[in-house]
């Protein structure tokens, strides 16, 4: 009798003392793949802030399975080959059991492959390129929609917008590069002329050249698919080249807020596809998500130009952390598995992943909300033919 009471002592003190602060479960660390610097550091930025709210109310939540999130977060520098490099650093070095990333299509593509070689599985929060799911990467999920996904979200639109000819400018990256291509698709089925398509550099801060080209056209439309930074300036040197066209930006990307502030009135009248409404809380699939996330962005002081961005960083870990707490553990493999079966409501609306690619490599992509609102009178509004009436 004695020694079993002292074995059941034994067994007290050993579980207390693991579970005693400062010994307890280590955390689950999930790595972080963004833009922190360089020409489209603002989004990566913004979508860390989002990153780091996920992760707080998780935490208040009391974790994943009792154990904390801890964020790994590396900065791609708005570069390809840096963002191969941070995954492979976030995989070998810290150890990370997922990954989120990582923001442009070249850099998520550029990454992709190291996720394959150690078997890491990482969900994309931004990118757009087809490619990226049709590839063929197991280990890839996508909550973002590719472009073509995001151009039959604006078909039903095209009428109304009376769209007869378009031009195209783009980033000259995987993500503009398959835009052109998918929304071109897009116009041509719905019987409105495709005309010239012209490409920037992500750095690239004169596009003077370009808007002479697209100037020299027939078009009544420009879509425009770049980061806030440039959009800004295409407006403007549009503006002082006086050209007169209904823009369309595409991605998701557009800040329509900070485009208010930064272009002014060379902003008035645009269009942009965006995938959270931060205006419109209550227009969102889950209206009390939507609230409080617009409310802890302020409280934290963010700029609400960012929020169109940040969404995407909660949305991202939200994902991962309920494929974690699906799996039962923080394994890559099972993580991967898991994510096939994860099935939540974001800032965004639902996700749920469905197969894409080629069979036996199939990598997953959601179905995300596709929203279009307007400047107009220097503030954002729902377009007329959205507006209830």
């Amino acid at each position: 009798m004695q020694k079993r009471w002292l074995a059941m002592l034994l067994v007290g003190l050993i579980v207390g003392a693991l579970t005693a602060p400062g010994l307890a479960q280590a955390p689950i660390k999930i790595g972080v793949i963004e833009p922190l610097s360089g020409p489209v550091a603002a989004s990566g930025n913004y979508i860390r802030m989002g990153a780091e709210i996920a992760r707080d109310w998780i935490n208040a939540r009391g974790g994943v399975g009792g154990r904390k999130v801890e964020l790994v977060i590396e900065d791609n520098k708005s570069d390809p080959k840096e963002a191969a490099s941070a995954a492979e650093k976030l995989i070998v070095r810290d150890k990370v059991p997922a990954i989120m990333g990582a923001w442009g299509s070249s850099m998520t593509l550029a990454a992709m492959p190291k996720l394959e070689e150690y078997g890491v599985p990482m969900v994309v929060e931004t990118s757009s390129a087809a490619s990226i799911t049709k590839r063929g990467n197991p280990w890839i999920f996508r909550i973002s929609p590719p472009s073509e996904m995001e151009a039959l979200g604006l078909e039903q639109y095209v009428d109304k917008l009376g769209v007869k000819q378009a031009d195209f400018l783009a980033v000259n990256t995987d993500w503009g590069r398959g835009s052109v291509t998918a929304f071109g698709d897009m116009l041509k089925k719905k019987g409105a002329a495709v005309g010239a398509a012209e490409f920037m550099e992500q750095a690239a801060t004169d596009m003077n050249a370009q808007i002479t080209k697209i100037k020299s056209t027939n078009g009544d439309t420009l879509f425009l698919t770049t980061a806030v930074e440039q959009i800004t300036l295409v407006l403007k040197q549009g503006q002082e080249q006086r050209l007169t066209r209904k823009v369309i930006t595409t991605g998701g990307s557009s800040s329509p807020s900070q485009l208010i502030k930064q272009a002014g009135a060379a902003a008035e009248g645009t269009y942009h596809i965006v995938f959270f409404m931060p205006w419109f809380p209550e227009a969102m699939p889950d209206a009390k998500l939507a609230r409080a996330f617009v409310d802890e962005w302020a409280k934290r002081g963010h700029p609400f130009e960012g929020l169109t961005e940040g969404f995407r960083g909660h949305d991202g870990i939200a994902t991962i952390a309920e494929a974690i707490k699906v799996a039962g553990k923080d394994e890559p493999k099972a993580i991967q598995s898991a994510l096939w079966k994860v099935s939540l409501t974001g800032v965004n609306g639902p996700i749920k992943f469905e197969k894409d690619g080629p069979a036996g490599k199939e990598s997953g992509q959601s179905k995300p909300s596709i929203f279009i609102v307007q400047i107009k009178d220097g503030k954002v509004a729902l377009p007329d033919f959205m507006a209830k009436k």
